[in-house]
């Protein structure tokens, strides 16, 4: 365990020393500096109801809200397309995407005009999985559907406030049936190292997804803010990372042979699209209140607050709230840990995008992890072996940990708290 504290520390420390967003009324998007392959990510915050351990940035669904910030969004689509940018795939987060298809069905349609898109990839849940808004989702030729299950143990469902939303794990199970087949790739998110989570609960899990031989599986490891974990604790019990390296190994050796890695949580069958698209695109836009973007080497937010949001779209002004601008060891790092959360980095594709000697920039990170077991150098391609795959897990966790404190102060700061800047880990969706 000793290792894996020093990466957690190390992790922390780094992300809160390096990364900062600076908070503007004026700021814009870059514009586009090259054809990079990029994604545009959209972001709708509506939920028919709040789980206790998100800290994504979402509302409570109202209708006569979500119809102008869906109106909004497409605005901001426009201003993209205006600015010169193209995106070859579009992944809708939330939230929950699906609360009005009709409106989700636009702004795919008005995407697809204005960009060359290839793929396209939206978040549901349970629930939403009728036969009715299946066939509207297959209309709106969506590659891959991802729905949020976390799990299927009845007792568990109950203590995060599931069940009575999304029903039992037999009914969720009978939902995702529906869905097999309809989609180029059917996703389930899961989720691993909840207080009470057991050894039986999780291996249980594990015999639900073999059995329904869902296309792909992403099991994230339980990553709270700071105040959500006071939440959390309340209702669960302090959250520790003791069992979390004995979850995780019991996920990949039940899920090998049958899946294969395509991250070090995303495990599919064939070779599908995945979840974490900061590994498959070197840059991505994001769209809509409390999304978060990653273009020209600039990380930026936009604001948190929808009413806010809507009004920016109405104006026509650009909805960005902070930025950062990163430096070229920033640069590198970022592109160190995505790639490599991918399991592998070209360190010559690397050196040619920036023009520089990557590893004057990266010997220290990269001798760290060859040390202790987690890379292996294989003619300049830099691979996770499977120690190194959980060492990559609890990077990217207190990397969405520091992000998910910063929507926390986002959403204070748009209701008028301290406005100075605020550290973040860096960028994500």
């Amino acid at each position: 365990m000793l290792i894996e504290k020093l990466i957690t520390r190390a992790a922390k420390k780094q992300n809160s020393a390096n990364l900062r967003f600076i908070p503007g009324t004026s700021l814009k998007v870059p514009p586009p500096k090259d054809d990079t392959g990029r994604l545009l990510y959209m972001h709708v915050p509506f939920c028919e109801e709040l789980c206790p351990y998100c800290s994504f940035n979402r509302i409570v669904f109202q209708e006569e809200l979500a119809r102008p910030y869906f109106k909004a969004l497409r605005k901001e689509i426009r201003q993209y397309a205006e600015l010169g940018y193209d995106f070859q795939a579009v992944y809708v987060g939330g939230g929950t995407p699906t609360v009005l298809p009709d409106e989700l069905g636009q702004c795919l349609s008005l995407a697809r005009e204005l960009f060359n898109v290839k793929e396209v990839s939206v978040e549901t849940n349970p629930n939403h999985l009728t036969p009715e808004n299946l066939d509207r989702l297959v209309d709106m030729g969506i590659d891959r559907l991802s729905v949020g299950v976390q799990t299927f143990d009845d007792a568990l469902l109950r203590e995060v406030q599931r069940y009575h939303k999304y029903g039992s794990g037999e009914e969720i199970v009978r939902r995702l049936t529906l869905a097999q087949g309809r989609f180029r790739t059917l996703n389930a998110d899961m989720m691993f190292n909840f207080p009470t989570q057991t050894m039986e609960v999780l291996e249980r899990d594990l015999e639900t997804i073999l059995k329904l031989g869902v296309d792909q599986v992403t099991y994230y490891p339980l990553m709270i803010s700071n105040s959500t974990r006071e939440l959390m604790k309340r209702k669960m019990g302090d959250v520790s990372y003791r069992q979390e390296k004995d979850f995780y190994s019991r996920i990949t050796g039940m899920l090998l042979p049958r899946y294969r890695p395509a991250t070090a949580w995303c495990f599919s069958r064939d070779s599908g699209l995945i979840d974490e698209y900061v590994v498959n695109y070197e840059e991505y836009a994001g769209l809509g209140s409390g999304s978060i973007g990653y273009l020209g080497g600039s990380a930026y937010a936009n604001t948190f607050d929808v009413a806010d949001y809507i009004r920016k779209m109405g104006t026509g002004s650009f909805p960005v709230a902070a930025r950062k601008d990163f430096s070229l060891r920033e640069q590198l790092r970022y592109d160190l840990i995505m790639k490599l959360f991918g399991l592998s980095l070209d360190l010559d594709l690397l050196d040619r995008k920036f023009g520089v000697n990557s590893l004057k920039y990266l010997w220290p990170e990269i001798s760290f992890f060859t040390m202790v077991g987690g890379l292996r150098n294989e003619d300049r391609v830099l691979r996770l072996t499977p120690k190194g795959q959980y060492y990559w897990v609890i990077m990217m966790r207190e990397f969405f940990i520091g992000v998910n404190n910063f929507r926390d102060y986002c959403r204070e700061e748009a209701t008028g708290a301290d406005r100075d800047a605020h550290l973040v880990t860096g960028p994500s969706a």
